[in-house]
């Protein structure tokens, strides 16, 4: 049975997104990144992935997923508002819209999945959700040595959880990224 992987980037000062809420500062290695054991293994294991709408938007050209993201799967997009016109999809890679929240983007996600991953792309606020509502079974979490120095950070507002994980892997990955797997072991 696949996992539930909640992954997220963060600078060192702990910003997963910039004030404006781009991430683009935290993706300058995506060449290098893309050619990595962990990337191609990730790829391979992925059966389905969660993002937010707003992650979606990123693309300046929703159609563009199609022929180039690299998790050619079905996607679940969780968000309030359906967009005008969905995006080009093939024989790979779908898109679903889901109005009723994270958890049933991640259940829709899980059940397209079958027995390999869910990957939820996580920003701040998405890694956040995850979270508070507990619907994942690892984190990763990738740290790029910068400074952002002011945004959003994705384990700020956490409140008193008392959230437990095991570390179960790290390694160094191209342009000074630290990759981080930690299993929950108590929630």
């Amino acid at each position: 049975m696949g996992k539930i992987i909640l992954g997220v980037t963060i600078s060192l000062d702990g910003f997963a997104e910039d004030m404006n809420g781009s991430v683009n500062a935290l993706y300058p290695d995506l060449g290098s990144l893309s050619d990595t054991e962990y990337m191609r293994d990730s790829i391979k294991n992925t059966g389905s992935v969660v993002m937010s709408k707003k992650e979606f938007e990123m693309a300046e050209d929703p159609d563009l997923y199609a022929d180039h993201y690299e998790y050619q799967v079905p996607i679940f997009i969780f968000t309030d508002n359906m967009p005008s016109r969905n995006p080009k999809e093939t024989d790979r890679i779908s898109f679903t819209f889901v109005t009723k929240g994270i958890a049933e983007a991640v259940r829709l996600a899980k059940e397209a999945a079958g027995d390999k991953d869910v990957n939820i792309i996580g920003s701040a606020l998405t890694t956040e959700l995850c979270l508070k509502e507990r619907l994942a079974d690892e984190l990763q979490v990738d740290i790029l040595p910068i400074f952002l120095g002011e945004g959003f950070r994705p384990f700020e507002n956490m409140g008193k959880e008392d959230l437990r994980l095991e570390r179960i892997e790290q390694s160094a990955l191209p342009e000074g990224r630290t990759h981080l797997v930690y299993r929950f072991s108590m929630f």
